[in-house]
């Protein structure tokens, strides 16, 4: 739609506005809001109705006493004060968007900065290529790898590589948004919104587990909180506490459904000279003391099916065992633990285990991080994001490649995979609480920023007459209600340091 037939339709109704910030072009009724509930129309205009979020530099505060959106109430209106351009970032969170997309950002930013003279684009992207990576702390078996993970019945995503202590899925994407049906974009869109504005959602995994999960919270799996993440594989556990165990011990067998470690053929118990054993576990032989697929994924032992770990015992050697052998059964979490004595006939009789047995397996589960769900916002800043910096957007591309220009998602570091585009991959937990918000296209809304001095802004064909100071910014924007200032999270790195690379 062109301008002109924009300001018509707006004319078309006395009261009545037109949202020009997505494709949608909601027709917004006085005091309403559009379908997103971004944007509403307040007094014949069309406002942004989210405050727009400034975070300010904590300076010789001690980091324990800056807790996040805390400072002044959590969320706490601006009360008019001047506020240094080289103490305060414009973060892209109520900011808007660059739609139609040949418009600049919503705000360019100057500020000086350490004697350097900086500049910060800022909006917020309406990202139809954007996903969720979910690292789950836990040796429990979720699904088969790329079993369809599903919200409300619709697949919102899949299960994928599982890494060391983790299970990974991979969900959102735009596959999901626009290539299925209806409802399963509406539901996919929600799911995103849902993890990356840090709120728990309930999923389930075809031919596997039934999971609530929420970011920097221990994942629910079958209604079950976890509470331990792996201390190391079955093999690792034998190499950490080999030596404690030695003269407490005849045999260790740490189940796990990757690999599982038996402590006399190891390389760790050959080397405290531990005598062999005779028990033999099933599962095909890696490396001595290495066994691979000893039992089916589950939910059991070391992520495994079983809840009888003798059932892993393929044969005991009469020849090499011998009677009252003592026999330490363990998973990778210390979570499961049974203590075995060898009868007269061999065979392995549960017993009471000893206090100096016990506090080893107390230390694998001490020696084990808190499970946790890490959630990962990832998406790739196209043609309206760069359009928004400059006439000739490759240039910014090169610009953040080079690491001339920094690129911030509400103030909190982003990571630029290498390869073409900028495909940026950020921590939710970094960012402020509710940063997120969506359009029905369906879409997800993320606020986005580009720092650089401001001479690498010109070289690259900023748009220059739209640089204004930050104190023009909030001039314009209002006071009260209509922005937010919050203490700067402490761990991140302030994103107004001038750029080394560049020279600055």
């Amino acid at each position: 739609m062109s301008e002109a037939d924009l300001k018509e339709r707006k004319s078309a109704g006395d009261d009545i506005v037109v949202c020009d910030a997505c494709p949608v072009l909601c027709r917004i009724r006085p005091g309403k809001t559009g379908a997103c509930g971004r944007y509403g129309n307040v007094e014949n205009a069309l406002v942004r109705m989210d405050p727009f979020l400034l975070a300010r530099q904590a300076a010789e505060r001690s980091q324990d006493m800056v807790p996040f959106l805390a400072t002044e109430g959590a969320g706490s209106e601006w009360d008019g004060s001047l506020v240094q351009s080289s103490e305060a970032f414009v973060t892209g969170i109520g900011a808007g968007t660059t739609y139609p997309d040949y418009k600049p950002a919503p705000f360019i930013v100057s500020s000086k900065v350490e004697g350097v003279d900086m500049v910060t684009v800022v909006t917020e992207g309406i990202f139809s290529y954007c996903g969720v990576k979910v690292k789950i702390d836990t040796d429990r078996h979720l699904g088969p790898e790329q079993a369809a993970v599903r919200c409300e019945g619709e697949q919102v995503g899949h299960v994928t590589t599982a890494e060391y202590g983790s299970q990974m899925l991979a969900l959102g994407g735009v596959r999901h948004l626009t290539g299925g049906s209806k409802k399963e974009g509406n539901v996919t869109c929600q799911m995103m919104l849902d993890l990356c504005n840090k709120q728990a959602v309930a999923l389930t995994i075809d031919g596997g587990a039934e999971l609530t999960i929420q970011a920097g919270k221990a994942p629910v799996i079958n209604g079950i909180t976890e509470e331990r993440m792996r201390v190391g594989c079955g093999s690792a556990t034998i190499g950490i506490f080999a030596q404690q165990w030695v003269g407490h011990v005849d045999e260790v067998i740490v189940v796990d459904d990757h690999i599982t470690g038996v402590l006399t053929e190891h390389q760790a118990g050959k080397f405290l000279d531990m005598k062999a054993s005779g028990i033999r576990v099933r599962g095909r032989r890696s490396t001595p003391g290495r066994y691979f697929q000893v039992a089916e994924p589950g939910t059991g032992w070391g992520g495994t099916n079983i809840s009888d770990p003798l059932s892993i015992i393929e044969k005991v050697d009469p020849k090499t065992a011998w009677p009252g052998l003592r026999l330490l059964m363990v998973s990778t979490t210390g979570e499961h633990a049974a203590w075995f004595e060898l009868d007269d006939d061999l065979k392995p009789q549960e017993a009471a285990m000893p206090a100096a047995v016990q506090l080893v397996v107390d230390r694998i589960g001490e020696n084990c991080e808190p499970a946790l769900t890490s959630v990962l916002f990832m998406a790739g800043a196209g043609g309206s994001l760069r359009a928004g910096a400059t006439e000739n957007p490759v240039r910014l591309t090169r610009s953040v490649k080079d690491a001339l220009t920094r690129v911030t998602a509400g103030g909190a570091p982003a990571y630029v995979w290498p390869g073409g585009g900028i495909t940026i991959m950020v921590d939710v937990l970094d960012m402020p609480d509710n940063a997120f918000g969506y359009v029905p296209t369906p879409a997800i809304v993320g606020p986005i920023e580009f720092t650089m001095p401001h001479q690498i802004y010109a070289e690259l064909g900023g748009h220059m007459a739209s640089v204004k100071p930050l104190e023009v910014v909030l001039k314009e924007r209002g006071t009260g209600e209509r922005i937010r200032m919050t203490d700067w999270k402490a761990e991140n790195p302030w994103p107004l340091s001038p750029l080394k690379k560049a020279g600055f």
